[in-house]
């Protein structure tokens, strides 16, 4: 598995291309901006993008979505809770005709690459974190030191820390990739970060 991070956009979000290697088959983590700089990197590797997974609906983290799912013709996935059918500006993706909605407890497979949908609300409704493999992709629930804001329309602190305990309550160590800012892993955050110490205390 190859995994590369693309900072896109004024709030710089990572977008990730998850690759299996022997097939080149990959999937899009939030394309939120710069659609000619994911596909310029998909056409220079050769990578044929059959999936577009979404870790919550904010504008930074969805705005490419359309031109890279027409260039490439990858399937769109989302959770249903954050697609508000365009009547929230926050929250401002549709999902469109041939996309699918995914919850807690599914799976998306991508060549030998398997994504588990983690459900995480707080940030927003239908927030989720993806794990696959040895790598957790944690959107803006978890970041290196701290957690999502919970102050936008939707937000919810309680939801929030439910959601950080029930990360690091998964088994063994992940390496940790969100949404904005440095990876981490799900060790370091257990021991070091303030809210995944309260969310566990709760």
């Amino acid at each position: 598995m190859l995994i590369k991070t693309i900072p896109v956009g004024q709030l710089e979000t990572n977008c990730y291309v998850v690759t299996d290697e022997a097939s080149l088959r990959c999937a899009v983590i939030d394309p939120g901006d710069e659609s000619n700089t994911i596909l310029d990197y998909l056409e220079d590797h050769r990578l044929r993008c059959e999936a577009i997974l979404l870790t919550h609906g904010h504008y930074d983290h969805v705005g490419a979505v359309a031109a890279v799912a027409e260039e490439t013709g990858a399937k769109v996935y989302m959770n249903r809770r954050d697609d508000t059918g365009g009547s929230d500006p926050r929250l401002p993706y549709s999902l469109p005709a041939g996309g699918a909605y995914y919850d807690d407890g599914d799976t998306v497979e991508v060549g030998a690459l398997r994504f588990e949908v983690i459900a995480t609300p707080g940030h927003t409704p239908g927030g989720v974190s993806l794990r696959c493999g040895e790598a957790l992709f944690t959107g803006d629930t978890l970041f290196r030191g701290s957690c999502g804001r919970t102050d936008l329309p939707g937000g919810d602190m309680d939801e929030e820390l439910r959601s950080l305990k029930k990360l690091c309550a998964l088994p063994g160590d992940y390496e940790v990739y969100p949404g904005h800012m440095d990876p981490s892993s799900l060790d370091r955050e257990r021991a070091l970060n303030y809210y995944c110490r309260l969310a566990v205390r709760n």
